[in-house]
Order: structure tokens, then sequence, then C-alpha cells
């Protein structure tokens, strides 16, 4: 493997901006602005719009559309059967 190629891998500390659901984890982003985690220790803060958090699919608030096919839309509709 080619050295010195690769981003710098650290730990980050995401935040979702809606919720403020924090958590830790490894990441190549990087940020200047930081958070003192529980640890006690600093870490960059990326900010983020959505996480397991407040998504629909994980908060169980999302709505499934009809899973009817597009066949049996067009005959339902003009009446073919």
């Amino acid at each position: 493997m080619k050295q010195n190629i690769h981003p710098d891998y650290k730990k980050v500390v995401f935040m979702d901006i809606n919720t403020g659901f924090k958590f830790l984890t490894g990441s190549t982003k990087y940020s200047n602005e930081t958070i003192e985690w529980e640890d006690g220790n600093s870490y960059p803060l990326i900010k983020v719009e959505v996480s397991s958090d407040s998504h629909p699919f994980y908060t169980g608030r999302q709505k499934f559309a009809n899973a009817e096919g597009r066949v049996a839309r067009f005959n339902k509709k003009y009446g073919i059967k």
C-alpha cells in the first residue's frame, strides 16, 4: 500500500442539529469546531441534519407508499379485470 496518500482517520462527534443527539465514531471528516465528550477528551464536532435519532425510518414515523404495481393501478383505474 502506498504511504501518505490516505486521509487521517480520527474519532469525531457527530451531532444531529434537529434533535441534539450526539455520537462518537471514527471518521476522516474534520471540523475546526470541537466539543468535550463524556470521557473528558475534546473531539472535532460535525453537525448533520439527519441521524438515526431523527430519520423517519428509524423513528417509526415513515409513511409507506402503496405497494400496488403499475399494471394493477392501470387496471383498477380503467376497470380492466
